[in-house]
């Protein structure tokens, strides 16, 4: 019985382990976090390998309107084998995850 409960431990930490989220990241001797723009996110961490629409998002406004924002997500690595999707909603970084391998 304790076998396969290790077993499915081990199974769960490694699917963990393999996708972190992070609130900063840093390029180089610059920093990025949650908020910044996207224009110095390229400015701190150069241009990404990738850069992908991937859709819009619905937001409310504080007058209660909706809008809608762009949603992209931007790939750089690999960096000792990690790769770092970054997700803006409306030119904002709102999530840094990092992978390894692609």
């Amino acid at each position: 019985m304790l076998k396969p409960l290790l077993m499915a431990a081990a199974i769960g930490f490694t699917v963990l382990s393999t996708t972190t989220q992070a609130d900063t990241l840093r390029c180089g001797s610059q920093l990025i976090s949650a908020g910044d723009r996207m224009f110095e996110v390229q400015q701190k961490c150069g241009q990404p390998i990738s850069q992908d629409i991937v859709g819009y998002k619905e937001t409310v406004n504080h007058f209660r309107q909706v809008d809608q924002v762009q949603v992209q997500e931007w790939i750089y690595g690999p960096n000792n084998g990690m790769y770092q999707y970054l997700r803006f909603e409306g030119g904002r970084l709102v999530r840094i995850d990092s992978k390894r391998g692609r």
